[in-house]
């Protein structure tokens, strides 16, 4: 009978056991909704900070993740970083099948060890170590295991559950074990809505989450960082390469800066410093000596990046760049800021996050040394007037023109007295231009001769002011497909000047384009715009879930004349279109000059801006109203 019992008991403990690898390793498992759309599955992500001292931190990271196609490949996030003072004490992956059997064991020795900063960059010691692996089959689950420690407790990772879309997550949990006589500050975002978890005590902190559904990408949605789940967390004492630091907000985090990574590197060699002066000579307006320091930088100085130790917050010295002609971001700025300071110019080192994509602030509210920022810029402030913003990396942006890279943000800027938050230039709708001024003749074979004169602005010189210095066979290629929806294009001419004066890219463009026109019987048709025709329609939702998010508003204005062929006349023209509400306007206008010419008029404007969800739907059929415009035709009958 006691045999009998320790049988039964041994047997179910077994089958326990073998549910609980099936939960954790097969496939199978996995509940319904959470498949649905994805790439991969978290299983299991628990991440494991002890911050033991101001100066020491150790990051215990599990996670097993179940991909489920080609896709989700690159979500396994088998990688770790690593240089002089961050030490792995733990690197394996183990891999199983889709019934949950292990297939492959992987060592640290097998991981790939490379620099973790790209080819830009002079040196590094920052280094990663990543999985390079190639699935036989699908679904495969990976369980990664990794530790590491570091005597730099400035950058706590954050605890966030969501790294991508189409990853649904089954459970993730985050724990931070910190001393007493330390101050933890945290910041949840967009945690309403899920199966949350929360332990805080004095001396610990955790979160857990389960049963994540996918995030699908919406157009014209807020930023993907905006939107996941996530707590930012960070310490008021911590040590950044042997430099201890005791802040709570950004003004004692701008002192901070200011005193240990800016003070004493704003030298200048007595040669440069008189090259200098002699280029101001007679001028005292500052904007004009600050407009001849930065054109000097963009003359004498490259772009490249130096990221060793301290380096990868502190600026290499202004003397040593001024000896070896280049720099990151950080040292040009600094170099720049230094000239300026020669010539008696104020200016301010500032610190951002930097995205073309999306107008990315730093959180002001919540001040913390890591995540917010990846870019330095320069700040000439100014009195009654907006403030001048320097990107110190490019050879070719106009003085005080920033783009969509650095525009419209809150932005940390280091001031001697401390750290203030600003907010970087907003180009509005009316800067955001584009005009275009041409004409085209139509002759009886279909053939269109085009000239036209193109002159962008704001946002819209940002996306082009590139192709000043592209070759002549790849601008063929740009303007072949700019106007992609002409067949048959011959370039003939293609003069670009880049006014940085005016902050303006003008294009004076000829081109040639057969059958441009259908013939039917004795009647020609011709679509009207030939020029700046709307494409974009965006993207249908059936039940959309995110607010509609305009990042830059625009405005395009054309004045085309159009020469009719000699053996046609206008039968029949489309009527005056003028649409408005609130994402914009759309204005069309055809008029006849005389019997063989005509002039057309077109005016298209969209607002930026946060709008609800539900108001989607009619900013889409907006734009697929201004797309039937444009391609609204001309009849033309035979004399």
């Amino acid at each position: 009978m006691f045999i009998k019992s320790v049988c039964t008991v041994l047997l179910v403990f077994s089958s326990l056991t073998i549910v609980s690898q099936e939960n954790l390793y097969s496939s199978s498992t996995i509940p319904e909704n959470l498949k649905k759309s994805a790439n991969a599955v978290v299983r299991l992500n628990d991440i494991d900070v002890s911050l033991e001292s101001s100066k020491k931190m150790v990051i215990k990271k599990k996670s097993l993740i179940t991909v489920l196609n080609k896709e989700g490949d690159d979500n396994i996030d088998a990688y770790v970083f690593y240089d002089d003072d961050v030490h792995i004490k733990e690197l394996e992956v183990l891999v199983y099948n889709k019934f949950g059997d292990l297939i492959k064991k992987i060592k640290e020795k097998d991981f790939k060890d490379i620099s973790a900063v790209d080819g830009g960059t002079l040196y590094s010691d920052s280094r990663v170590k990543y999985l390079e692996y190639t699935p036989i089959d699908y679904p495969y689950t990976l369980e990664f295991t990794c530790e590491t420690e570091t005597g730099n407790t400035a950058f706590i990772p954050p605890f966030s559950p969501i790294t991508d879309y189409f990853v649904s997550v089954e459970t993730s949990k985050y724990t931070l074990n910190y001393p007493e006589d330390i101050t933890i500050r945290k910041k949840e975002k967009n945690l309403e809505g899920f199966q949350f978890e929360k332990e805080d005590t004095i001396g610990k902190l955790v979160y857990k989450v389960k049963n994540i559904e996918v995030y699908k990408p919406e157009d014209y949605s807020p930023s993907f960082r905006n939107i996941i789940p996530k707590v930012l967390l960070a310490a008021n004492q911590f040590t950044y390469e042997e430099v201890y630091a005791s802040v709570d907000d950004w003004n004692s985090m701008g002192i901070w800066f200011q005193e240990n990574l800016l003070n004493g590197r704003n030298h200048i060699t007595e040669e440069t410093k008189k090259h200098i002066l002699k280029l101001v000579e007679g001028i005292d307006d500052p904007i004009e000596k600050a407009k001849i320091v930065y054109k000097y930088v963009q003359d004498n100085t490259r772009y490249i990046s130096v990221q060793v130790g301290i380096g990868g917050m502190q600026p290499i010295s202004a003397l040593e760049v001024d000896k070896v002609k280049y720099g990151d971001c950080k040292g040009l700025t600094n170099y720049t800021k230094s000239l300026l300071e020669v010539v008696g110019v104020n200016s301010n080192y500032t610190r951002l996050y930097a995205s073309p994509s999306s107008q990315i602030s730093v959180d002001k509210d919540f001040v913390s040394f890591g995540g917010q920022t990846n870019h330095v810029i320069l700040n000439i402030p100014q009195e009654n007037q907006d403030d001048i913003w320097l990107e110190c990396t490019s050879q070719k942006v106009p003085f005080g023109f920033i783009g969509e890279f650095t525009d419209d943000r809150d932005v940390l800027v280091v001031t001697p007295e401390g750290g203030k938050i600003k907010h970087t230039k907003k180009y509005t709708t009316n800067e955001n231009s584009q005009t275009i001024e041409g004409s085209f003749a139509l002759s009886d074979d279909g053939t269109i001769d085009v000239t036209a004169n193109v002159v962008s602005k704001g946002i819209q010189y940002d996306n082009k002011y590139w192709i000043e210095t592209e070759t002549a066979r790849d601008l063929d290629v740009y303007y072949k497909k700019r106007w992609s929806y002409i067949n048959n294009i011959t370039i003939n001419k293609k003069d670009i000047t880049n006014n940085k004066d005016s902050v303006a890219l003008i294009e004076n463009i000829k081109f040639l384009a057969t059958n441009y026109s259908k013939k039917v019987g004795d009647r020609m048709l011709f679509n009207v715009n030939a020029l700046n025709r709307n494409t974009n329609i965006p993207d249908r939702y059936r039940a959309r879930k995110y607010p509609l998010k305009i990042n830059r508003g625009f405005i395009d204005v054309d004045e085309v004349e159009i020469k009719l062929p000699k053996s046609y006349k206008v039968e029949a023209l489309p009527n005056k279109v003028v649409i408005e509400n609130k994402f914009g306007h759309y204005k069309e206008e055809l008029t006849v000059k005389d019997e063989k010419t005509l002039i057309y008029k077109r005016e298209f404007m969209v607002n930026d801006g946060e709008f609800p969800k539900e108001d989607y739907n009619g900013f889409r059929n907006f734009y697929k109203e201004v797309t039937k415009q444009d391609n609204s035709k001309v009849a033309l009958i035979k004399i």
